[in-house]
């Protein structure tokens, strides 16, 4: 067997039963006509939608009663994969029955849900599930034809992860409220990340305005910024007053390296901070009691020293004087 075929094998694997099925066989696939539209005593609706990322197009038709606002037969053509093809018959068939308000809460995470023949098991391999996005978008695109509005009206701010539809607030939320630090467990909290994995960095197969790394990174700032405020941060250390970088160094001396340096009769006292023109900071110390003259204070004591304060305030300490 060769090795594409294996790997064919596997992903086949991957996909559920209805999905293969709906590929082959979708239930909701043609046009509605207005003369339908008439007969059923309701009003045409058709949108189309379209992905940049894989070229897959989809029109979305739906014959709604403006009495109730019902949506009384639904149905699609698209060019595209199969993926593509499966999610939106789903999506079509979902529609059916529901109000159009109902209708645009739909999400492609319902449709993926509604395409998995274990609860517990994905429809699709994770790097498929942007097909189902279209399915979601193209809902909106109908919603605001319906209602003759602009679907900007409609659009949710700063979507981070197309795939789960997670916005940026969500994400931050769920750092600052949870405590996260990787990630995996904003993967855990928002499922964002959890399927085609674009918004995790840069280099997926869709570019994003936001990535994970980078909001998690952002939001760690703020919080560490927030819980100590007289600890600054590699970024800024440089720019703060002689007084406050003289407050954080001294804090950790105090929490670090006295303690550490009191156990065999020593001890350090700080006597000048000193700021380079490119933010890097040069500290002044003096050692103390038995650290005078010890043979390992000059190398050893010192080394110590500097990777605590560079580690507890600034690597912007770059150097240490005694």
């Amino acid at each position: 067997m060769a090795k594409s075929d294996l790997i064919g094998g596997e992903l086949w694997e991957q996909y559920s039963k209805k999905v293969a099925d709906r590929m082959n066989n979708p239930r909701n696939f043609g046009e509605l006509t207005e003369a339908e539209a008439k007969e059923l005593g309701g009003k045409l609706v058709i949108a189309n939608e379209g992905a940049e990322s894989c070229g897959d197009t989809v029109r979305l038709f739906w014959i709604v009663d403006t009495e109730n606002h019902v949506i009384k037969k639904a149905s699609f053509k698209s060019f595209g994969c199969g993926t593509a093809i499966a999610a939106t018959d789903m999506m079509a068939e979902m529609c059916i029955g529901k109000t159009v308000d109902e209708a645009a809460k739909i999400n492609n995470l319902d449709v993926e849900h509604a395409l998995r023949d274990d609860a517990d098991v994905a429809a699709v391999p994770p790097q498929k599930m942007h097909c189902s996005v279209m399915a979601y978008e193209v809902i909106k695109r109908a919603t605001s034809i319906y209602r003759n509005v602009d679907i900007s009206t409609l659009e949710e701010a700063d979507i981070v992860c197309e795939c789960a539809r997670v916005t940026l607030q969500t994400v931050e939320d769920a750092i600052r409220i949870n405590d996260l630090k990787s990630v995996e467990e904003i993967t855990d909290y928002t499922k964002a990340g959890a399927f085609c994995k674009s918004c995790i960095h840069p280099g997926g197969h869709e570019k994003r305005e936001h990535y994970l790394v980078d909001i998690l990174a952002r939001v760690r700032t703020e919080i560490e910024r927030e819980r100590n405020p007289e600890k600054a941060l590699p970024d800024d250390f440089g720019k703060l007053s002689v007084v406050k970088q003289i407050k954080a160094i001294e804090a950790a001396l105090d929490a670090h390296v006295r303690p550490a340096l009191a156990r065999d009769g020593g001890g350090i006292e700080l006597e000048d901070v000193q700021t380079a023109d490119d933010g890097t900071v040069q500290v002044s110390l003096a050692y103390q009691g038995a650290c005078k003259g010890c043979a390992g204070s000059g190398a050893g004591t010192l080394t110590f020293v500097e990777h605590t304060l560079q580690k507890e305030v600034s690597d912007k300490i770059r150097g240490l004087v005694v």
